[in-house]
C-alpha cells in the first residue's frame, strides 16, 4: 500500500529559477510560471502548503501575445467610487505597465486565497536583463513553446 506524503512547511526546500521572457507568448509563459510558484512541478506537492519556488522573470518588455489582442482585449478595474472605472487596452498595458501586465497574468492563474497571496510574493518581474538576485544563484527554467 502506498502512502501519500504530506510535506510540512518547515520541510519545504525552495529553489530560485530565472526565466528569460524574450519572444515567449504571455499565456504559455504564465501557466508554466504559475505551476512552479505553486510547487506542482515537485513530487512533494501538498495543496495546503506553500511548497513552490521563487521565480525571476527578465526581459518582460519583450513578451509577445498571439492574435489581435492589442486592439480587442481590455483590462478593467474599479476604485469603488462613482465614475471610478478604469479601462486600459492591452497595447497600453504592454507599453506603459509591462511589469504589472505580466504579474496580473500570472496572478490570475494562482489561487485567490491567503495561500495564493504568499505565492505571489515569490515572483519577481523585471523589464531589462538585470536583476538584484545574483546572490541566490538562480537556475534557468526552460519554458516550452
Amino acid at each position: 500500500m502506498r502512502q501519500t506524503t504530506m510535506i510540512k512547511p518547515a520541510e519545504v526546500v525552495r529553489q530560485w529559477y530565472i526565466v528569460d521572457a524574450t519572444g515567449k507568448t504571455l499565456g504559455r509563459l504564465s501557466t508554466q510560471i504559475a505551476t512552479v510558484l505553486r510547487g506542482k512541478n515537485k513530487p512533494t506537492y501538498t495543496p495546503n502548503v506553500d511548497c513552490g519556488d521563487y521565480v525571476i522573470v527578465i526581459n518582460a518588455d519583450k513578451v509577445q501575445i498571439s492574435g489581435d489582442q492589442d486592439a480587442k482585449k481590455f483590462y478593467f478595474s474599479h476604485s469603488q467610487y462613482p465614475n471610478g472605472l478604469r479601462v486600459r487596452s492591452t497595447k497600453e498595458m504592454r507599453e506603459k505597465y509591462t511589469v504589472e501586465w505580466v504579474e496580473k497574468s500570472i496572478k490570475g492563474m494562482l489561487p485567490h486565497t491567503k495561500l495564493g497571496d504568499v505565492m505571489r510574493t515569490h515572483l519577481f518581474v523585471y523589464t531589462g536583463s538585470e536583476h538584484p538576485h545574483q546572490a541566490q544563484k538562480p537556475v534557468e527554467l526552460m519554458i516550452k513553446d
